[in-house]
C-alpha cells in the first residue's frame, strides 16, 4: 500500500468541478494505484486541520482544492507546505488572472455557480422533458425537442440523452426497429428539429446485447444477439439516416461525454442552417 496515493479532494462546494479535474488529469498518466478521499463544504480552518491530520498520516498524500474564499485558500496553503503535504489550487490563478483580464473583482462565492437562476430551472425542466420522452415516448411532442437521438437498441441513446438533459438539451430518443417505427412528424418533416443518428459496430453491439440479455436473465430472444440480424439492422439504419440526411456519430469507441460534445456541434450547426 505503501506506492498508493491518497489523494485529498477539497471543494468548499459540491466538489464536482474537482472531480472532473482529477479524473482529465489522472487519465493522463498510467498504472498508478489511488485512493480518493472527497471533502466537501469546507468553510471552515477547523475544518481544514481535521483534514490535514489525517492526509499527514501518508507518506503518498496529495491535495487538489478548489477554495475561491482567498483567506482560507492561503491558510490551506501554508498549513499544507508546513506538514510538506503537496498541495495544488486548482482555480486560484485563473480567477486571479480573469479578474485581470476583465478588471473585474471576483465575488468570491462559495457555490456560485450552482445559483438558482433563470439558466437553472431551465436545465431541470430540460431533464423532466427528456425523461418523460425517453425510448420513443410521447413522439407526438417531437417538435418540442431541442435534439432528437434515433438508433438501434443499445447504442446508448438514453445515457447519451440524459447527459445532454442536465447541459440544458431537451432531448427525445426513439429506437429506430425499422423506418416504419419513425414518427410521421420526422418522416414528413425530417428537419423539424435536430435530429442525429448513433450507431456501432456490429461486434460490439452482440456483446452489449447479449450482457443486457443475461442481466434480465432472457435468453429466448435469439434474434436480438444474433451477429447476421444484427449486421441488417444498422445496415438499414445507416440507409434511414442518409435517406433523411440526418447526421450520424458511431459511438463504439466514445464515451458518452464525447458523443454528447459531437451532438452539441451538429445542433450548432442544425441552428445557424434553419436561420
Amino acid at each position: 500500500m505503501s506506492n498508493t496515493f491518497q489523494i485529498y479532494l477539497i471543494s468548499d462546494s459540491t466538489g464536482e468541478t474537482l472531480d472532473r479535474i482529477f479524473l482529465a488529469l489522472k487519465a493522463q498518466f498510467k498504472n498508478i494505484n489511488y485512493n480518493v478521499n472527497s471533502y466537501s463544504f469546507t468553510r471552515t480552518e477547523n475544518q481544514i486541520l481535521k483534514i490535514l491530520e489525517k492526509a499527514k498520516k501518508n507518506n503518498n498524500s496529495v491535495i487538489l482544492y478548489t477554495i475561491v474564499d482567498n483567506n482560507l485558500a492561503k491558510y490551506l496553503a501554508n498549513k499544507s507546505n508546513e506538514k510538506k503535504i503537496p498541495c495544488f489550487g486548482v482555480l486560484g490563478n485563473l480567477i486571479l488572472n480573469f479578474s485581470k483580464i476583465l478588471n473585474q473583482k471576483a465575488s468570491h462565492e462559495p457555490s456560485a455557480q450552482h445559483v438558482l437562476n433563470d439558466e437553472y430551472y431551465e436545465r431541470i425542466e430540460a431533464i423532466q422533458f427528456t425523461m418523460n420522452h425517453d425510448d420513443g415516448n410521447l413522439v407526438n411532442e417531437i417538435d418540442k425537442s431541442d435534439i432528437v437521438l434515433i438508433g438501434v437498441s443499445r447504442t446508448s441513446k438514453t445515457p447519451t440523452s440524459i447527459y445532454l438533459a442536465n447541459k440544458g438539451f431537451k432531448t427525445s430518443n426513439i429506437p429506430l426497429v425499422n423506418e416504419n417505427s419513425l414518427p410521421l412528424k420526422l418522416k414528413d418533416n425530417p428537419k423539424l428539429t435536430c435530429v442525429i443518428g448513433l450507431n456501432t459496430e456490429p461486434e460490439r453491439l452482440v456483446e452489449l446485447r447479449k450482457n443486457r440479455m443475461n442481466s434480465l436473465r432472457e435468453t429466448e430472444n435469439k434474434n436480438y444477439t444474433n451477429l447476421v440480424n444484427i449486421k441488417r439492422e444498422i445496415d438499414e439504419a445507416k440507409k434511414t439516416f442518409k435517406k433523411y440526411k440526418w447526421p450520424s456519430i458511431d459511438v463504439t469507441r466514445k464515451s458518452v461525454e464525447e458523443t454528447a460534445a459531437s451532438i452539441i456541434k451538429m445542433h450548432e450547426i442544425y441552428l445557424n442552417n434553419v436561420k
